[in-house]
């Protein structure tokens, strides 16, 4: 196989599956040289490129509502409210302490970072306390969630516990988590260095909401509004 075999095989390739391709024949050839079965690699000097992502779609209010509805326990509405409105990962929200929430300053801390709480964020937290003390009065279980299960123990509620209600919704916890990052960036402009700041994404990350955004934004403007 020489290089222009190589070069006409990917031309009938696009996106991702270009990008794999190529990747899994450098990885051949490089094994096969170190070996001494080829004296050069014939995709030598092809560049791979950096796979481009698809543009991140927003939700639509439907699908949202549909979650909201699903949404019919204090635990289930606030974890939905932490995905949803602080993009908090579910790994985050079942990790959230009750030394993590301070109600008189109206602040949230997650994952390190301190949010600012918002009145629905609130109004939910102090319906599932309430429940928690009611139902739970004596738990030392000082995790912000907890269960039947957890009540009498000192572990956090598992991942599946708390995604639970949302399985087999359009608009998942994560869906939601990823929705809110996309709206941030297109709301205050898709500025990675904010996207980054506000939710602690890395680099990369933030690069790729800012494009969704900027691509969003710019479909919008050549379509324009609807009459």
């Amino acid at each position: 196989m020489t290089r222009d075999d190589v070069l006409t095989y990917v031309k009938t390739l696009h996106g991702r599956q270009r990008h794999d391709q190529l990747v899994a024949l450098r990885s051949l050839f490089t094994w096969a040289k170190r070996n001494g079965l080829i004296f050069r690699s014939p995709t030598s000097r092809i560049k791979v490129g950096q796979y481009e992502y698809a543009v991140l779609q927003p939700l639509v209010p439907a699908q949202v509502d549909r979650s909201v509805a699903a949404a019919t326990t204090p635990a289930t509405r606030l974890i939905l409210a932490l995905a949803a409105v602080h993009a908090a990962r579910v790994a985050q929200i079942g990790t959230l302490m009750l030394d993590d929430i301070d109600l008189g300053n109206r602040r949230l801390t997650i994952a390190g970072r301190v949010r600012p709480l918002d009145d629905l964020t609130l109004k939910l937290l102090l319906d599932w306390l309430e429940h928690r003390r009611n139902r739970w009065p004596n738990t030392a279980n000082l995790h912000l969630l907890i269960n039947n299960q957890t009540a009498n123990t000192t572990s956090r509620a598992s991942n599946h516990w708390i995604s639970a209600p949302m399985r087999g919704q359009d608009a998942t916890l994560e869906k939601l988590r990823v929705d809110r990052q996309l709206e941030e960036a297109m709301v205050k402009g898709p500025d990675p260095l904010h996207l980054a700041q506000v939710f602690g994404l890395d680099e990369k990350t933030a690069m790729r909401y800012a494009d969704s955004a900027r691509a969003l934004l710019e479909q919008a403007a050549e379509t324009g509004p609807v009459s």
